[in-house]
Parts: structure tokens; sequence; C-alpha cells
């Protein structure tokens, strides 16, 4: 894939961008301007192209990168670039594509997810805590529920943003799978109030713990 090429997609990225869809992105700290759905068109076409996936990466448009994330191999990545991505990855919806479409996808998953965990900047833990969060639903055997109830009990509350909404999606997760686990996650719920008043459109559930759990048990028994 040559360097005209890469400008080409760039080029096309850049015709695609739409003022009015990058102010309400840039609400949420997204820096682009361009409908995920026509992104997803782009994707479509080129197919998957690792080479071009990292010189899309290079470019450190954000844009550019959601398309890469699309277009790649996970299975290609090593632990350390995918390492060297999170850091790099400023934007939240790339950090939650790189997270949920490329690591999870991964080999170097769990090694990512234990290391990521207990990092110190506070949007990298948020990836370890989603990853935790994912297995906490799939494969929960090996991990300490009630350890990670503690932890988010002490500090789910003062955590930054980005960190304590993938604490609250993790006392959600253990609440609704793990029956034994419901009352203690409800009262942590209750008490901590996190995202309680999150405003939350007609249809949708509320990310505040008590309700998403309660609502979630009451779909599994309809």
């Amino acid at each position: 894939m040559t360097e005209t090429a890469v400008g080409e997609v760039l080029a096309e990225l850049a015709a695609l961008d739409d003022p009015k869809i990058r102010v309400v992105n840039q609400r949420h700290g997204d820096d682009h301007g361009v409908n995920l759905g026509k992104l997803r068109a782009v994707a479509k076409r080129l197919k998957t192209q690792q080479e071009l996936a990292i010189r899309l990466w290079a470019t450190d448009d954000t844009a550019a990168r959601l398309l890469a994330l699309l277009i790649c191999r996970p299975r290609a990545f090593g632990r350390d670039e995918l390492d060297a991505m999170l850091r790099e990855a400023r934007a939240p919806k790339v950090h939650d594509w790189l997270v949920n479409y490329v690591v999870k996808k991964n080999p170097h998953v769990e090694e990512l997810r234990a290391a990521w965990f207990a990092d110190p900047d506070p949007a990298v833990a948020s990836a370890g805590w989603a990853l935790t969060t994912d297995r906490v639903a799939k494969k929960p055997d090996g991990l300490d529920l009630s350890g990670l109830l503690d932890t988010i009990e002490a500090e789910m509350k003062t955590a930054p943003d980005r960190l304590q909404w993938a604490m609250n999606h993790c006392l959600a997760q253990i609440g609704i799978e793990h029956p034994e686990h419901r009352a203690r996650a409800l009262d942590i719920g209750e008490r901590l109030e996190v995202l309680k008043d999150y405003p939350t459109s007609p249809g949708c559930t509320s990310p505040f713990a008590p309700t998403w759990i309660t609502e979630m048990v009451r779909r599994q028994h309809a």
C-alpha cells in the first residue's frame, strides 16, 4: 500500500467530514465528523489490509484510526504494539474500538488485561476494567469477584470519568451475571450513587448500576 493510496483514503475521509456530526462528537471528546455508517462502508470496500491499517493509525487522525481498527488483522499485533496503541488512543471512540474490536480478539488479551488493570494512567486502567468486565460475563473462572467489588466500593466514587464508567459497568455485570453477589452489587450502587442522575433517553436503560442490574435480571426472567 503506497503513501499515495493512504493519501487517497485520507482525502475520502476528509470529504465525508460533516461539521454537524463533528460538533456532536466533540461533546464526547471525539475530534472527527465522519458518520460511522459511512466509515464502515469505506471499511467494507477496502476489506482487511493490515499494512494500510498501520499507516492510517500512524497519521494520528481520529477518523483514520477508527478506519484502521476496522480493516486491520487483530491477531497480527504484538503485545507491545497494542500497549503503545492504547496509550496513544486519545479519542474515547478510538479507545473503545481498539479494546473491543482488536484487543479482545488478540492472543495477548489476558496478559494485557492484567497489566492495564493496575496501570496508574486511569485511561489505560479503564481498558483493563473493560476487559475484566468481559471476563465477568464470559469467563469468570479465576476472577476474584469479591475482590473486584471491594475495589469498586473503595475507589469508584472518586475515580476519573472514563475509569469510573468502566468500574460501574463491571459492578453492573457482576450483579447481572452472578446472583450470589447481586445483593452486594446493588447495595454498593445504591450507596455510591454513581451515574444515578445520568440523562437517559426514553427506551434506554439507565447506567445507574441498581437500575441496570434490576432491568437486565428482569429481562432474563421474562
